[in-house]
């Protein structure tokens, strides 16, 4: 017999023909969800990239703000400690200057004054004493 008039041949035929097309069907259809899986994850990998980069420019931006502040404070503190420094010292030359003046009026006053006077002025200081402390 014939291998075209065996019907065997072409229900085998029919068979291999309808296995061939619904595996290239099959085929087209993983490719395309593979494919728009593809694209998915690009648009995933574009939109992290994108978060990423605006997360690192909001963190550089957040750092030099950061530093800007710290080096203003720091700033400030050392001016602070510079206007201490110039106080005391300014209190220190006072106190100098004080100590130096009394020092010459002493000399002044016992230069000048004799026993009589400086008694004079020591009972007219203490006469004026309780007016002064009210």
């Amino acid at each position: 017999m014939h291998l075209l008039a065996d019907p065997e041949f072409w229900v085998l035929l029919a068979v291999a023909v309808f296995a061939i097309v619904v595996w290239k069907h099959e085929a087209e259809r993983l490719l395309a969800d593979y494919r728009q899986k593809e694209r998915e994850a690009e648009a995933d990998a574009r939109a992290i990239i994108a978060h990423a980069r605006d997360e690192a420019e909001r963190i550089a931006a957040q750092s030099a703000r950061d530093l800007q502040q710290s080096l203003e404070r720091r700033q400030r503190l050392a001016e602070e400690r510079i206007a201490q420094a110039e106080a005391k010292a300014l209190d220190e030359i006072r106190a100098a200057a004080v100590d130096v003046a009394v020092a010459a009026a002493r000399e002044v006053i016992v230069a000048e004054l004799d026993e009589r006077r400086g008694a004079t002025m020591l009972d007219a200081a203490i006469a004026a004493l309780p007016q002064r402390l009210r």
